[in-house]
């Protein structure tokens, strides 16, 4: 053979022999970081990008272990994060400002729903067509300072004097309006306006930013200050991989409901029905046709907080009303660059 023949064969083996080496020998696994996120109720479909995109596997590729620890009625998603016992959050606009005045403050680094996607809700068989018609009617509520000013504002904007009598809930508010235990609820349409429709309890609603009260995104994904500033880079691809998930769900809700149903613990969803549903409504709300999941507006982080300053309904550590906040200081987009 000739020598120059037997280099070049020799030499074409040992490249085959590395390259099928590389292949077929044990690779090393890749570490993934641990991040924690804190849900604000049980799993539904204002959650659905966050799972998508667990089930799609989007986490780890971004060499994240997310671990979604469980909704507990008793200590709220905003001192958890607060508290450092978990990186991530799931909270309301109304909770972030209540947390900033109160001095342990949270930061919203997405909007989950561009805009308020709730009503105040009353049985079509009461006969109450109209905002006004709320006057003196028992309100079945969830304790939040908040929620009286906004129903009064309501009654008012629509011609009443603004006032009812306001009850807290100890059972779901679709029960309390099935039994009659109270005249009408704050629902969220997503669901529970949903699930009614599924029920056949026929409801009458008035949208909470129909009648007076200024638009706000709701849920919002929340982290600490210290969070945020310390592992910034790993929120970064947090908000990569859970962005691809939203904007997934806002094109593919039978697709995306799926996920969900699958991914989330077992027995989450008696009723996979109003999963589907859900979705169906919910997914092109995400956020504004043509804009990207997530970001927020300065509107949405001014106009209703310093409503609510307005209304007295925000207080500090010592339970003294607060006539003002940095409101620039309750939300960032900058997990987006």
């Amino acid at each position: 053979m000739d020598k120059k023949f037997l280099f070049l064969f020799i030499l074409c083996a040992l490249i085959v022999g590395a390259f099928v080496w590389q292949n077929t020998s044990p690779k090393k696994a890749v570490a993934l970081e641990p991040l924690s996120i804190v849900f604000d109720w049980t799993p539904n479909t204002n959650h659905t990008g966050i799972y998508v995109a667990l089930a799609e596997g989007w986490y780890k590729e971004e060499g994240i272990d997310l671990t979604i620890l469980p909704y507990s009625e008793a200590v709220s998603p905003d001192i958890v994060v607060a508290s450092g016992k978990a990186d991530l959050g799931i909270s309301s606009t109304e909770s972030i400002v209540a947390d900033q005045a109160a001095g342990a403050p949270v930061v919203s680094v997405a909007a989950i729903i561009a805009h308020n996607t709730s009503s105040l809700a009353v049985r079509k068989d009461s006969g109450i067509t109209r905002a006004s018609q709320l006057e003196g009617k028992i309100y079945g509520g969830y304790g939040a300072p908040f929620e009286e000013p906004v129903i009064n504002t309501i009654i008012k904007t629509d011609g009443g004097k603004g006032e009812f009598k306001n009850v807290t809930l100890g059972v779901d508010a679709l029960e309390a309006l099935k039994s009659k235990r109270i005249d009408f609820s704050w629902i969220f349409d997503a669901w529970q306006g949903v699930q009614a429709k599924r029920e056949g309890l026929a409801l009458t609603t008035f949208p909470i930013t129909d009648n007076g009260i200024p638009d706000y995104s709701t849920p919002d994904i929340i982290t600490s200050p210290s969070t945020l500033q310390g592992k910034k880079e790993l929120l970064k691809k947090f908000m990569r991989a859970t962005a691809r998930g939203y904007e997934y769900a806002r094109t593919h809700p039978k697709e995306s409901a799926q996920m969900l149903i699958d991914t989330a613990p077992a027995g989450s969803f008696p009723d996979t029905g109003l999963v589907f549903d859900s979705q169906e409504y919910l997914s092109p709300r995400y956020a504004d046709q043509g804009k990207p999941w997530g970001v927020q507006t300065k509107e949405s982080w001014h106009d209703y907080p310093a409503f609510m300053l307005k209304k007295k309904s925000v207080f500090d550590a010592a339970g003294k009303p607060v006539t003002s906040l940095d409101f620039d200081g309750l939300y960032t987009n900058e997990l987006f660059n």
